[in-house]
Order: C-alpha cells, then sequence, then structure tokens
C-alpha cells in the first residue's frame, strides 16, 4: 500500500477488526455484514497513502467515527457504511453517483448530506458586508439536511467527537473555531438528541482546551474525592441492592460521579468553590420491569422500597417517567441521605429508558424498528419544527443561528388546554406563543387569553401549570407588535409571512425617509454611513433600520448629532468635511492587514500606555487568561475569554475572523478584576482586607464592597492587577487572612465598570 509502512497496515486492520465485530452484532443478515466489508475496502482504497495531520494514516479517522456510530450511539448498518464512506466525497475523486452505484441510493444520499456539511463547514469567508452571515448561512445548510435523515446530524456528531479526540495536532486558530462551534451548537444538539455520553465527552474536551488548569485541578479534586468517598456510596448502595433483591426485581446499580465540565461549570454559574458540591457522586438504578405492570408504576414502586430505609428529600424528586424531556429523557431522581450524613441523587430507570438516556433519539430505532415510527413523539416535534424553519427562504441566516441555539438550550414548562391536554412550551413563552402551537389560524385571529379563568393580554408570560383559553376574532389580524410578545421561532416566522407585504411597505417608508433626512443635512446614503447609523442605532442590518424608521421606533431628530459622533480610530465623513480622530493612520493600515494564520502579540506602548489591541467589555479578560482573538470590521483586534459566551458564538458565526492572539509581559498598565469574599465577620476585617492589598501588594483598589448577616460577612473587591499571577498570589494570601474562609475570582458585568 503505497506511502504506509507495514505497522501503519497492522494498525489500520487491527482497527477495523474492532469494527467488524461491533458491526457483526448490529447487521440484520450476512449480505448487511459484507456490505459493511465492502465499504471499508472502497474506502481504504480512495484514501490510500494518505494520512492526517497528525501523521496517522487517514482511514483511521472513518473507522473511528463509524465506530461510535455503532458502539456509541447504537446505528446499524446503513449509518457505519456512510461513517466509512463520509469523507470519500469530499476529499477523493470518487463522486456520489460511484457511491450510488456501489451501495445504493439510501447511503449515497447520507453521504451526500455529509459531504454538504463538510463544504459549509470548511467554506472559506471572504471580505464584504455580508462576511458576519457567511459562516451562519452555513451552519443553515448544514440544519437542512434534517429534511433528509436525522441519521446525519448524529454521524456528524461522531465525525465531530473524533475531531475533538483528536484536536490536540491541529492549529490553534482551527481549535478556536471548532471548540466554538462545538459549544455553541454540536454540544446543545447533542443534548436535545439526547446523547448524554457524547454531550459530556464534547464539554470535557472543551474545558481541557478552553482553561487546562481549571480541568487538571477539577480532575485531580474528583479522583482524590472518588478514593475517599467510593467506600462510603458502596456502603449506600448494600442495602438498596439487597431490597431490589427481595422483590425480585433484575438490576444493575452502578455509581457514578460529575464530569470535570459539569462541576466547572456549577461552581462558575453558582460562585461557589469544589468544597460545595453535595451532590458529586449518584447512584443509578437500571431494572428490567416485571409483567403486568407499568414502567412508571414501578419506578415508583422501587423508590418507595429505597425511602423507607433512607430519608427522602421531597423537593428534589424529578418525575421524568410520567413526563419525559423533549429529548426523550426517562427516569425517576429522588435524593437520599445517606448513613455519612451527605446527600447522594438515585436515578430509577428501566432498561429501555437507560437505553434512551444513553444513546438519545437513536435507541428508539432500537426498539421500533429503522424509523422513528410514532409521530407524537416530542422528539419528533421538535425535529418537525426546525424542518418547518428551515423550510421558509424568508429567514436570516444569523437570526436563524440564534434562535436554533436558543432553541437547542432553552428550558421548558408545561401548559394546559381547556380539556387539560399537556403542551410542552419553552419557559418565557407567552399565550401568543401557545396559540400559534396549537394553529397558524389560532394565533393570527388571537385578541386575548384565560390563563387559570383570568382574562390576561397575549403578552402574558405563561408560567408551569398554566391552564390556558385563547380568545380569538374573526376581524383580528395579525400585528407588527406582537413580535415583541413571542419567543418561539414557529411563532415570529408565522407572524412575519402574515405581515410581509406591510413590513415591505415599512421598509420602503423608512428609507425614504432617512434619505430626505440625509439630504437636508448634505449627506449622501452611502454604504459609509448606513455601517455607521446600523452601529449606532444598534440594528442588525439595513433593512431593520429601515423598517424602525419607518415604523417611528427610530426617531431621526438626532441624525445630525449621531452622524457627528466620533469613535476612537475612525474616519467619519460629514457635510464634505474629514474629522480624524486618530492620526496615526499608518497603525490602522497596519492592524487591518494582520495575518491570521501567524500569532499577533497582544502589546503595550509603555510611553503613551495604549494598546495593540481592544479587551472586550462583556468579559473583560486580563494577561495570562486564555483568549480568543477577532479582527472587527474596522481592522481592530478584540479579544475575550474563550469560555465567554460571546465569543463562542462569535467564532461560529464569524471564524474567519478568529486570529491567535498571544499575550506578552505587562508592566505598565494594569487590567481591572474582581475577587469575592466570604467568611466569618470579626471586628476590623474589612480594615485588614483593604491595608493588605494596598500596602503589602501595593494594587490599588477601584471599589469595595462588604455587608454582613448573622456572623457571616459576604463581599468584593474590584482592584486593578497586570496579569493572572498578579491575581492569584493575591487570592492565596486573602485566605490566609484570619475570618475569610474563600476568596475567588468573579466575572464583571459591563455595568460594573462604569
Amino acid at each position: 500500500m503505497s506511502g504506509f509502512t507495514k505497522e501503519d497496515n497492522e494498525l489500520i486492520q487491527r482497527e477495523f477488526e474492532q469494527l467488524r465485530l461491533a458491526a457483526l452484532k448490529r447487521c440484520a443478515s450476512q449480505e448487511e455484514y459484507e456490505g459493511v466489508i465492502k465499504a471499508f475496502d472502497f474506502a481504504n482504497e480512495a484514501h490510500k497513502g494518505v494520512r492526517r495531520r497528525s501523521g496517522e494514516p487517514y482511514i483511521l479517522h472513518p473507522i473511528a467515527v463509524a465506530k461510535i456510530v455503532v458502539q456509541e450511539i447504537g446505528l446499524g448498518y446503513k449509518s457505519i457504511v456512510t461513517a466509512l464512506l463520509h469523507d470519500v466525497v469530499e476529499d477523493t475523486e470518487y463522486t456520489t453517483d460511484d457511491v450510488e452505484r456501489l451501495f445504493g441510493s439510501k447511503i449515497a444520499s447520507l453521504v451526500d448530506g455529509l459531504t454538504k456539511i463538510k463544504s459549509a463547514m470548511d467554506s472559506k469567508i471572504e471580505g464584504g458586508i455580508s462576511e458576519k452571515s457567511i459562516q451562519a448561512e452555513n451552519f443553515k445548510r448544514i440544519l437542512l439536511t434534517l429534511n433528509d435523515d436525522v441519521r446525519v446530524i448524529l454521524i456528524k456528531l461522531a465525525d465531530r467527537l473524533h475531531n475533538l479526540r483528536t484536536i490536540e495536532s491541529m492549529p490553534e486558530r482551527k481549535k478556536d473555531k471548532i471548540l466554538s462551534e462545538t459549544m455553541y451548537i454540536f454540544i446543545p444538539l447533542a443534548h436535545r438528541l439526547g446523547l448524554y455520553s457524547i454531550k459530556s465527552e464534547m464539554e470535557n474536551i472543551w474545558l481541557k482546551y478552553r482553561q487546562p488548569e481549571e480541568y487538571n485541578e477539577i480532575s485531580r479534586r474528583i479522583q482524590e474525592y472518588s478514593m475517599a468517598k467510593g467506600v462510603s456510596i458502596d456502603n449506600f448502595i448494600e442495602p438498596i441492592s439487597k431490597l431490589l433483591e427481595l422483590a425480585r426485581y433484575k438490576f444493575t446499580i452502578t455509581k457514578r460521579i460529575k464530569t470535570p465540565y459539569s462541576i466547572w461549570n456549577k461552581m462558575r454559574t453558582k460562585s461557589i468553590p469544589f468544597e460545595e458540591i453535595y451532590d458529586l457522586f449518584a447512584v443509578r438504578i437500571v431494572f428490567t420491569p416485571k409483567k403486568g405492570s407499568s414502567e412508571r408504576k414501578q419506578c415508583w414502586d422501587i423508590y418507595s422500597l429505597i425511602s423507607e430505609d433512607y430519608l427522602s428529600n421531597t423537593d428534589r424528586i424529578r418525575d421524568w417517567v410520567s413526563t419525559p424531556k423533549s429529548n426523550g429523557y426517562e427516569a425517576l431522581h429522588c435524593t437520599l441521605m445517606s448513613p455519612g450524613g451527605g446527600w447522594v441523587e438515585v436515578q430509577i430507570r428501566t432498561v429501555r429508558m437507560d437505553a434512551i438516556a444513553e444513546k438519545g433519539v437513536a435507541a428508539h430505532w432500537n426498539y421500533k424498528g429503522d424509523t422513528i415510527a410514532n409521530p407524537e413523539h416530542e422528539m419528533d416535534n421538535w425535529l418537525n419544527m426546525v424542518r418547518e424553519v428551515l423550510e421558509n427562504p424568508d429567514v436570516n441566516a444569523l437570526d436563524f443561528l440564534d434562535n436554533f441555539h436558543t432553541g437547542l438550550i432553552s428550558k421548558e414548562i408545561y401548559v394546559f388546554t381547556p380539556a387539560g391536554e399537556a403542551k410542552r412550551m419553552e419557559k418565557g413563552a407567552s399565550v401568543l406563543d401557545f396559540a400559534y402551537s396549537i394553529h397558524s389560524q389560532i394565533g393570527n385571529r388571537a385578541i386575548a387569553a384565560k390563563v387559570n379563568m383570568k382574562l390576561v393580554p397575549l403578552s402574558y408570560k405563561l408560567r408551569n401549570g398554566d391552564q390556558v383559553e385563547i380568545i380569538t376574532a374573526d376581524s383580528q389580524k395579525p400585528q407588527r407588535k406582537w413580535l415583541e410578545y413571542v419567543q418561539t421561532t414557529k411563532a415570529k416566522n408565522l407572524i412575519l409571512d402574515s405581515i410581509k407585504g406591510d413590513i415591505k411597505d415599512t421598509i420602503k417608508n423608512g428609507q425614504e425617509k432617512l434619505e430626505a433626512a440625509l439630504d437636508k443635512l448634505g449627506v449622501r446614503l452611502h454604504i459609509k454611513v448606513l455601517k455607521k447609523l446600523i452601529e449606532e442605532y444598534n440594528v442588525n442590518n439595513k433593512d431593520e433600520l429601515y423598517s424602525k424608521i419607518g415604523s417611528g421606533v427610530i426617531d431621526l431628530s438626532d441624525l445630525e448629532s449621531v452622524l457627528k459622533k466620533s469613535r476612537e480610530n475612525k474616519l467619519v465623513q460629514f457635510w464634505n468635511l474629514q474629522f480624524f480622530f486618530n492620526k496615526e493612520k499608518t497603525k490602522d493600515q497596519a492592524v487591518s492587514k494582520i495575518d491570521k494564520h501567524k500569532d499577533y502579540l497582544l502589546k503595550e506602548n509603555p510611553i503613551d500606555k495604549t494598546l495593540t489591541y481592544k479587551v472586550a467589555e462583556c468579559c473583560n479578560p486580563i494577561p495570562g487568561d486564555p483568549i480568543i482573538g477577532f479582527v472587527d470590521s474596522d481592522g481592530q483586534v478584540i479579544i475575550h475569554k474563550k469560555v465567554c459566551p460571546n465569543a463562542i458564538s462569535l467564532a461560529s458565526k464569524e471564524g474567519g475572523n478568529i486570529i491567535n492572539a498571544k499575550w506578552t509581559k505587562h508592566t505598565v498598565l494594569s487590567f481591572l478584576a474582581r475577587i469575592e469574599l466570604k467568611g466569618i465577620d470579626r471586628l476590623g476585617i474589612v480594615n485588614d482586607i483593604t491595608k493588605y492589598i494596598t500596602l503589602s501588594l501595593s494594587v490599588n483598589i477601584r471599589k469595595l464592597f462588604f455587608e454582613t448577616h448573622d456572623g457571616i460577612f459576604y463581599g468584593y473587591i474590584d482592584l486593578y492587577v497586570h496579569n493572572t499571577n498578579d491575581l492569584n498570589d493575591i487570592l492565596k494570601n486573602m485566605e490566609k487572612i484570619k475570618g475569610i474562609d474563600s476568596a475567588a475570582r468573579v466575572d464583571l458585568k459591563e455595568e460594573d465598570k462604569s
């Protein structure tokens, strides 16, 4: 085999042998099994002599993806073959027609879907005013594959997982793009499709490369905790096992510990240390249901059994057997007090529920054949919603991506029709969202609603358990202001469809108003003026600008002052006069010619105390933080923390603007950071803290806040530091002060900086 050593060929055969054995169990016939062998031979020949960036033979990648597809997702023959062939059309001279001739139309269709995804993901982003939306449009094309077969997305998730497992060999810019896309789209998508184990592994890899020090520290603490507490959990499990044996259940009980990402996320969102995460361990009971009784009843029977020996925290019971999650997840969760004095979460599932919990939507094929048979299943409802959105040709790509992301991560509530039928809605949905979820005409003719027998307006936000009756009138029609009332993508699109004609008239009217107002000032409507107005009025594009002007939302009485308003490093034209707010034009030109494939060094100028970059106000990174850089439309470098949600969103939509930003030593300029302190109050503790910071460390304090309650104090200090090393030294020394229980860095909000 050209270009491969004997060791390479032996490695390829070993890896394929593992796949062959896994496929043997999943193939329904000898013909399917032989089809897998044929697909491997074909892919192996197509990728002959080609290596990945890591140096390993390329064929190992499709083999690995196929193994994930069969072993971790649980798909069958067609998906295994598709995974083996998924890069053939994109990376070799073979075509989709060749695949169809050899493997049939269905597999060719799946391969074609994956090829389109890869093309969209790898599209180059060129310059121009529509640059922002190109990558978002790519994602829209990716999700169009849901129209054909959800297995395309499942195989793509397997492909993304293997790319993450081998991400070490990729350049930094590529890592940033892949990790941001993964967090913004693929992790929520894996969650929505119920692929818990894949979602968790993606999250952990994301954290490992985004916050390596925190990942390593949490992993070390988990290992120590597991060794210290493992025996006590075993002792907790033993009586439960005996009870289930006496009740003649066939079952397995396993213990699991939270993942590094879930712990890190909880520490970050709740601003608590590792020691305050109490539910690190969970116990999972998976049983085979007995005949003659429902699975739901048997889950509750088991809960009743084990809660006789252990005290249950009834506030933390989660009944997902009666009302499964939208990704199909079913289980009964309860929290019990262990003999050692700690709360332990216990998850109770049947074998079927466990398969769906681990392999998500794919597990339904195991129970219902090769397609998802029940159209009323919540997962089908969600996929149908996505299809409805995708089929609307007028959906803006960036809006679509944001709405899709919001839909993926949104929490849910249950509301009821007057007849008592339960409806699942996004948290934050209004009664108008509810009306459109029933039928487009009910939404279009809605005038008000009764919620729990009380009259409410269409803008009323629904709460869990509300019973809703929509009041309609034949004379009613959708109005533009309704867009402010609704949250769901379906409702927004139906309203937009209904008022499309009105919108066009409003846009035209707004453009005419703007042109007339500019004409009075002697200014021509051109691209630079439009760009400035879009930024100053905080809208997304020119149509939104015109629309808001036409509807009176934007008042042009301040147009002259808006046009005169300067921005740093920016040339503004007004009345044929030029105002240069930064005469160092050469510096702007240099920034605009940044080579995105080379490291961009973040430097300070000690003479005039300026920076060669701009710090994003949303996350306020300081030297030493893991960062990601972007080149904005002005050619300026903006840096964010790698874990900043805005950065993740930006990298998903504007991957072509990512640069390899690298910190250099900063000795003059200081950066604002906040530390949060908790402890036991005592006389003089605030004085001790401030004296230590200002005298011992010579650090400037910008703001401090302390409050006490029943002998416990809480407070924060905003101070200026050079880098994360300075900050970490402060945190370590803070904890040495008598009375301080914990000291931690927390994120500054934008309003805190004013």
